[in-house]
C-alpha cells in the first residue's frame, strides 16, 4: 500500500474539508509538518529550514535579505493562526525556526561547517534565549512567537560573522 503523503497531512493536522487557505497556512506554520516531530520540534524545524536553504539556488545580499523580510512577515499571521488552533506558544508551529534559521545564515557562506555552527548556535540560543529574546515572548500572537528567534537568529548571524571576521 502506497501512503499519500497529502491524505496523511490531512489526517494528522485534522483539516478534512478545511480551505485550501487554511491547510496552506497549517502547512507552513508547522514548517511542512516537522512541527508535528514527537521530540524537539524546534530542532526538527530548523533542521528541515536548513535542508530548504541548502537547496535554494545562490542569492545575492538583497534577495536573501528579501526572503527573510517575507519570511518573518508572513510568519507572523501564519504563527498567530497556529496559536489559535493549539494555544499559547504551540510546539506545532516552527515557521518562526525557519525564518530564524535562515536570519542565522544571512550574508554566510554555504559550507558545511558554517552551516552546522549555525544550527548549534541557533538551537542552543533559542533554548536559552538571551536578552531581549526572552521577553519578546510576551508579545501578542504571532509576534511573540516570531520575534524571539528573529532575535536569536541575528545573534547567531552576528557571533558567526565576527568568527569569520576574526579566524
Amino acid at each position: 500500500m502506497v501512503l499519500n503523503p497529502i491524505i496523511l497531512l490531512h489526517e494528522h493536522f485534522k483539516v478534512n474539508l478545511e480551505p485550501p487557505l487554511k491547510f496552506l497556512t497549517l502547512l507552513l506554520g508547522s514548517g511542512l509538518g516537522s512541527g508535528y516531530f514527537p521530540i524537539a520540534s524546534g530542532t526538527a524545524g530548523s533542521f528541515v529550514a536548513l535542508l530548504i536553504w541548502l537547496v535554494l539556488p545562490e542569492m545575492t545580499p538583497l534577495v536573501q535579505i528579501t526572503f527573510i523580510i517575507i519570511a518573518f512577515l508572513i510568519g507572523i499571521p501564519i504563527c498567530t493562526v497556529m496559536e489559535n488552533r493549539y494555544g499559547h506558544d504551540p510546539k506545532q508551529a516552527v515557521w518562526d525556526e525557519f525564518a530564524g534559521q535562515w536570519t542565522a545564515l544571512l550574508l554566510l557562506p554555504k559550507t558545511f561547517p558554517i552551516i552546522a555552527a549555525s544550527f548549534l548556535i541557533f538551537r542552543v540560543l533559542d533554548i536559552w534565549k538571551p536578552y531581549p529574546a526572552r521577553a519578546s515572548q510576551d508579545l501578542p500572537g504571532g509576534w511573540g512567537i516570531m520575534v524571539d528567534d528573529l532575535i536569536v537568529g541575528i545573534y547567531t548571524c552576528l557571533l558567526l560573522h565576527l568568527y569569520l571576521y576574526i579566524f
